[in-house]
């Protein structure tokens, strides 16, 4: 069915009327709010719907219809996937017996415990599950703000922001510039910056041989610096120009209406220009009250916020500890806040935190590399247990294995996440 503007507001003011009565509980059953519907809040709501059996209300506030996942976003920029194949609706969830509602989550009244809708009304919990992502510190990169992304998109929340910048590089010149501006840490990954340098000098090999790539880092060194530079050298070799902090790569301003960058005051005029700005917990945490002003410092055992036992943050909006801002370790991250709410709601068994990560990059056809580690929950943060990552040198076979592993993962986590 597809509604028209009127008929979407109307079916959302009609819901959010429905679960702001007062403090409405289906069958007096306790109801957790999850906001954000990505790796983290989708993989939450399904898993506490599904494992009490009922036994809890689960309410999904997600103000998109279709959710494109950041990771593998760079792979459609590369040319190895379709915007489609990112693309996942929320009928699973719905089916599995989560209450999805289509709209944005404006305030959390702490006190009241409830939820404001930008559709009016509000939806009262007795957990919460803040979910995000990520949104941009203002003024990170001289020279560029939101008004700007059309101009210089940053990609960095996938969907329309990809197709943008995947059309800008198919527009671009014979022989032009893509420039990059890479974000500090710490920052949403995927989809990595480096990553992406890679899908898009494979695209530009393939239709615009003579392109260059310019990167300006404020960073000295980034992970698995020596597996991108090695893949760089062996596929694009003459085509990236990585400029690092000792380099003045974190002296940078960008003209949107010049389209120039300007790095350690040199300036360049540039054809298409991603600027990844610094970044931080996505705006609804910070409303909450549970942010240190950037991001939201967590309880490892459970990813209760610190700042209110009743609030947890999930994925990249939290501060935990040695876990990186990755879909995987969301998921992770996820299954232990889901197992402790519903312990604390139903008296399930709540068994002792366990964190994974692993995180896939594609360099070439068929040359993937990985890193990634085991974590425990410490009374300080999370923890690094052990940990793994690709070499350089590797032979084809194993490159090959391991891109087929990312391609399995991601059937695996969105079926997770959303049924």
């Amino acid at each position: 069915m597809t509604l028209n503007r009127r008929q979407f507001i109307g079916t959302t003011a009609a819901m959010a009327a429905v679960l702001s009565a007062p403090m409405v509980k289906a069958q007096g059953k306790p109801r957790v709010v999850v906001v954000g519907g990505g790796a983290g809040g989708a993989t939450a709501a399904r898993y506490i719907a599904k494992d009490s059996k009922g036994a809890i209300d689960v309410v999904l506030i997600e103000p998109t219809r279709k959710y494109y996942t950041c990771f593998f976003s760079n792979l459609y920029l590369g040319g190895f996937k379709e915007i489609e194949d990112i693309g996942h609706t929320y009928g699973g969830l719905a089916a599995g017996g989560v209450n999805v509602v289509h709209d944005w989550a404006v305030g959390v009244d702490r006190d009241a415990k409830t939820v404001a809708l930008a559709g009016g009304g509000s939806v009262p919990y007795d957990k919460l599950i803040l979910s995000p992502g990520i949104d941009f510190v203002e003024g990170a990169v001289e020279g560029w703000g939101l008004s700007a992304q059309n101009a210089m998109p940053h990609a960095y929340k996938a969907g329309s922001q990809s197709e943008l910048l995947k059309a800008q590089l198919m527009a671009m010149p014979e022989g032009g510039v893509f420039a990059m501006v890479a974000p500090p840490n710490p920052f949403r990954c995927p989809p990595g910056p480096y990553e992406r340098v890679s899908m898009v000098a494979h695209f530009l090999k393939q239709n615009n041989p003579t392109a260059k790539i310019i990167v300006a880092d404020p960073k000295p060194k980034f992970s698995k610096m020596s597996l991108f530079q090695e893949g760089w050298a062996n596929h694009y070799e003459g085509m990236v120009d990585w400029i690092g902090e000792d380099f003045g790569g974190g002296n940078v301003s960008v003209d949107p209406g010049a389209m120039t960058v300007t790095i350690d005051g040199e300036e360049t005029k540039v054809d298409v220009c991603n600027v990844i700005p610094a970044m931080k917990a996505g705006r609804i945490a910070d409303l909450a009250g549970v942010t240190d002003g950037n991001w939201a410092p967590v309880n490892a055992a459970d990813m209760s916020t610190k700042a209110n036992a009743d609030i947890y943050v999930l994925g990249d909006a939290s501060s935990q500890g040695d876990m990186p801002k990755s879909g995987f370790s969301a998921n992770s991250q996820a299954k232990v806040c889901a197992n402790a709410v519903r312990g604390a709601l139903t008296g399930s068994k709540v068994f002792p935190a366990k964190f994974s990560n692993t995180c896939w990059s594609l360099i070439a056809p068929n040359d993937g590399v990985k890193v990634g580690a085991t974590y425990e929950a410490t009374p300080e943060k999370i923890a690094k247990v052990d940990g793994f990552i690709s070499k350089t040198g590797e032979s084809a076979d194993l490159r090959k294995t391991t891109y087929e592993e990312s391609e399995g993962w991601y059937t695996g986590i969105t079926t997770d996440m959303l049924g």
